[in-house]
């Protein structure tokens, strides 16, 4: 009986070593598994990139300061048109106005996060300075693109949340307006800088977004024609009145040439005569971030409703 033990007390100790082994090799394979928890992974339309959790000091190079700062997210550095937003001044008062090629300034930041558009310059080198997160303008749909940004900043619960209940907002607005003003009714959005008039499609700003794809009102055949696909489309003050709308929304700079308001041309357009022309400033009216979509959709509600 002895010979017998001896043989099975080696077998039952080879066993158990090999389990602990096993047992060993899968917590460390699952260890190794385990992310930073002071990083995640946000797949980039340029792949992976490792970004803070939760990022402290973001730079926003372009478009996206609203998206960031809607989320609760500090900003420390913003391109120039951020920056002159009268909206958002209370956020970035103590923002840096910054351009992608002011890498010395950027530096001093000391920023934990970068964001720009996919056209800004040196990215490289911006990318040596803090993980830095691109995005392609247009790629995406307005709301999609503030998702995206949610996930970057590990904020996704929170950007949904928004997006949820700003398309209810606007969807019902858009309802009551059209009850108002007729389903075929139709609305154009003009902008002038630098002496050229543009008209806008329903993706670039200036509450298109709102108008168009929320609300369902419509746009002349002729702007939808010219301006849908490109997103604007620039044109003279004589031909305006082919792309004039039943109502013009008119995103206003007080600083350019306006003059385009004075001409018998324009007071002949029926919109203007029949006093459905809403004016709005172009600096706090200009982008597609939640901050500036609620302002937006407050305007609209306001001009079309009364309210």
């Amino acid at each position: 009986m002895k010979k017998l033990l001896i043989p099975f007390v080696l077998i039952l100790a080879l066993v158990i070593s090999a389990c602990g082994n096993q047992t060993s090799e899968k917590t460390k394979n699952e260890s190794d598994k385990k992310t930073d928890p002071k990083t995640i992974t946000y797949l980039s339309e340029n792949g992976p990139v490792k970004v803070p959790a939760n990022p402290q000091r973001v730079v926003v190079l372009s478009s996206f300061a609203g998206n960031v700062m809607s989320l609760g997210v500090n900003v420390v550095g913003v391109d120039s048109w951020s920056k002159m937003n009268p909206r958002f001044d209370n956020k970035l008062k103590n923002a840096q106005e910054v351009t992608d090629e002011n890498l010395e300034k950027i530096i001093e930041l000391n920023p934990d996060l970068i964001i720009g558009l996919s056209n800004i310059k040196n990215v490289d080198k911006l990318k040596e300075i803090a993980p830095t997160v691109t995005f392609t303008y247009g790629k995406v749909d307005y709301l999609t693109q503030h998702l995206e940004i949610g996930k970057l900043l590990n904020k996704e619960k929170e950007a949904k949340t928004w997006v949820d209940d700003f398309k209810q907002r606007a969807q019902s607005a858009g309802e009551k307006i059209k009850a108002k003003i007729g389903e075929d009714t139709t609305v154009s959005v003009i902008e002038n800088y630098n002496k050229q008039l543009y008209v806008f499609g329903d993706n670039w700003g200036r509450g298109t977004e709102i108008l168009y794809q929320e609300m369902k009102l419509k746009m002349p055949d002729k702007v939808k024609e010219m301006a849908l696909k490109d997103g604007y489309y620039a044109l003279s003050s004589e031909v305006l009145p082919e792309y004039a709308g039943d109502y013009l929304i008119i995103s206003k700079y007080n600083d350019q040439d306006n003059s385009f308001q004075t001409t018998e041309t324009f007071k002949e357009i029926p919109a203007v005569k029949n006093k459905h022309v809403f004016e709005a400033n172009a600096n706090e009216f200009y982008f597609n971030d939640p901050l500036t979509l609620d302002y937006q959709l407050e305007f609209f509600k306001e001009h079309f409703l009364g309210r």
